[in-house]
């Protein structure tokens, strides 16, 4: 089924782990109307990795909140691992940002006093789980992105690569459907962002469905499928050849 197959009242396939449909959004600026999506429409399976791409203003970050649950479409639909949550209220879509998706940003947004393993920790309070098993999933993730052996360390005992895959290790630690990541090298230099690079196609070989927001090339180009945005619409949709 193509993005063009998909009609309102569809379910989408189960191998489809996101799935957009007709996606608008629309922002009241004062007396303006600022119209960031125009109807979006895309599919992405489970164990892909796609690089969204796009000039300022195309709609990429836009596009990367919704589907990050963290603003909700003015219209069209969006689905996540089989669930509708374009519809979903405030309590119900915070609940699917915990479980199903983990979030890189560019910035890290570590804690500065905490550990390496207590801000791994973090999304697993939230989640409820005890302090035991806190620390073994945490301890699990920062093994996973390769700081087995940094886990007492706080970020200012860091580089700056170590650091993001401290903050790769906590997007990870609930294991979520999907791994959003926002410009996450943009505050990396060449060699470190080739570094975290191969970190992402480690993940991507795991099974991990990797989504990126980047302006780059060289950074897209890792992804397996590149998705450009202009003007609110999806301009191109192109797989690199195997």
């Amino acid at each position: 089924m193509t993005p063009q197959d998909f009609r309102t009242g569809d379910t989408p396939l189960p191998d489809i782990i996101i799935l957009t449909h007709r996606l608008t959004r629309v922002y009241d600026m004062g007396a303006e109307q600022v119209h960031a999506l125009r109807g979006v429409s895309v599919q992405i399976r489970r164990n892909e990795y796609v690089a969204i791409m796009g000039p300022s203003g195309s709609g990429k970050s836009t596009l990367m909140n919704l589907i990050g649950c963290l603003d909700t479409p003015t219209a069209g639909e969006y689905w996540l691992n089989s669930q509708k949550v374009s519809e979903l209220g405030d309590d119900e879509l915070a609940h699917i940002r915990n479980k199903e998706i983990g979030f890189v940003f560019q910035t890290f947004n570590l804690l500065p006093r905490a550990t390496a393993l207590h801000n791994v920790e973090l999304p697993l309070i939230y989640a409820g789980l005890s302090a035991r098993q806190r620390r073994e999933q945490a301890a699990t993730a920062l093994e996973r992105v390769g700081l087995g052996d940094r886990m007492t360390h706080k970020p200012n005992e860091l580089s700056g690569g170590q650091r993001q895959r401290v903050a790769i290790a906590r997007a990870l630690v609930n294991n979520p459907s999907i791994l959003l990541a926002d410009e996450p090298t943009g505050n990396l230099d060449s060699a470190t962002s080739a570094e975290i690079m191969g970190l992402f196609g480690d993940l991507h070989s795991q099974g991990q469905t990797v989504l990126m927001v980047t302006h780059e090339q060289d950074i897209a180009a890792h992804a397996a499928r590149v998705v450009t945005l202009h003007d609110g619409l999806v301009a191109t949709d192109q797989r690199r050849a195997a």
